[in-house]
């Protein structure tokens, strides 16, 4: 790899791969080794408050590795992915001009999308389309929106699952509007960012490792007082399962757990459920990774990981210019 490429482009490490897989614990390895700052791409960690269910680092961590863009706004404020890209590319700027690395961490894919790919002017929601399709999927459920999507944007389809409803809806609705795909309006994006991405992704050699991570992440997440952790978010008063912070994995199951009058205190079913839908997430944040371009891949378990970031991180200079 030629380093002189790049020279003109200030470098940027993007960390990426399943939840539960080591990104942080990399990532502060790596900052004691390189002058880099450490932005956060947590769709969820944004939000005060949602701590143990989102693993987030604890204080002390936070102090010896400060994250960008974690505890920004209160869960009752949706924080959108325009919002991310706009904060994110600014504190890449400061970063960069202290002649540092943006080291950017995280698993919201989406995120990482936006940031490094652009985010195309799409039209604002329409109640009427959106309603068509709900009666739709209310009659022949979503799979057949994902049937339908795949024959006009496969791309999309391919990307999304058939029960995503709400990426669905509104590939569907943009579609419809203007005649054109998603797929179409993100090739249309050009991207005139002056950084070379160094996209780095980890996950566990076999797929079973990974879902143990997961299972003893989501026990020691309870261990920890996640269920007290809901219960003072429901105490608010001010936050529902419409908010993004609510739905989000783990929050929502216990959400509706401790508002059911059926549950009769089993945790182990609800912890069960925390399982399945992070490994869900999982498997959906692996299906983006897969088709991401320009990737290195490594083993999360291997016991050279950190030598073998490291050889490719040091193929580019970090003199920013």
């Amino acid at each position: 790899m030629h380093v002189n490429r790049f020279k003109k482009k200030p470098v940027v490490i993007c960390l990426m791969g399943p939840t539960a897989s080591g990104k942080t614990a990399l990532a502060m390895q790596l900052h004691d080794l390189l002058p880099c700052e450490i932005i956060s791409v947590d769709s969820v960690q944004v939000y005060k408050g949602l701590d143990i269910g989102t693993a987030k680092p604890h204080a002390q961590k936070l102090r010896s590795y400060p994250h960008h863009l974690i505890d920004i706004r209160e869960p009752e404020i949706p924080y959108s992915v325009a919002e991310f890209r706009r904060d994110a590319l600014l504190k890449m700027q400061n970063i960069v001009a202290k002649g540092s690395i943006p080291l950017l961490v995280g698993g919201s894919m989406l995120y990482f999308k936006a940031l490094t790919q652009g985010i195309a002017e799409l039209p604002p929601a329409n109640k009427h389309v959106r309603c068509k399709i709900d009666k739709i999927a209310c009659r022949y459920g979503w799979s057949e929106i994902h049937n339908r999507l795949a024959k006009v944007d496969p791309e999309t389809s391919r990307r999304l699952h058939a029960n995503d409803s709400q990426r669905l809806q509104r590939a569907m609705e943009v579609y419809i509007l203007t005649g054109k795909t998603l797929t179409a309006f993100h090739e249309e994006q050009v991207n005139n960012l002056p950084y070379h991405y160094i996209n780095i992704a980890i996950a566990p050699g076999e797929r079973k490792f990974l879902h143990e991570q997961i299972a003893q992440r989501c026990q020691q997440m309870f261990e920890s007082g996640f269920i007290d952790e809901v219960r003072q978010l429901r105490a608010r008063g001010t936050l529902n399962l419409h908010l993004p912070s609510m739905r989000s994995v783990g929050y929502r199951q216990a959400w509706e757990f401790l508002e059911s009058t059926e549950n009769n205190g089993e945790i182990e079913n609800l912890i069960e459920k925390c399982v399945i839908a992070t490994r869900q997430l999982a498997k959906k944040q692996l299906t983006w990774l897969k088709s991401w371009r320009n990737v290195s891949w490594f083993d999360s378990l291997s016991e050279t990981l950190l030598a073998d970031v490291m050889s490719i991180v040091s193929c580019f200079s970090f003199r920013q210019k």
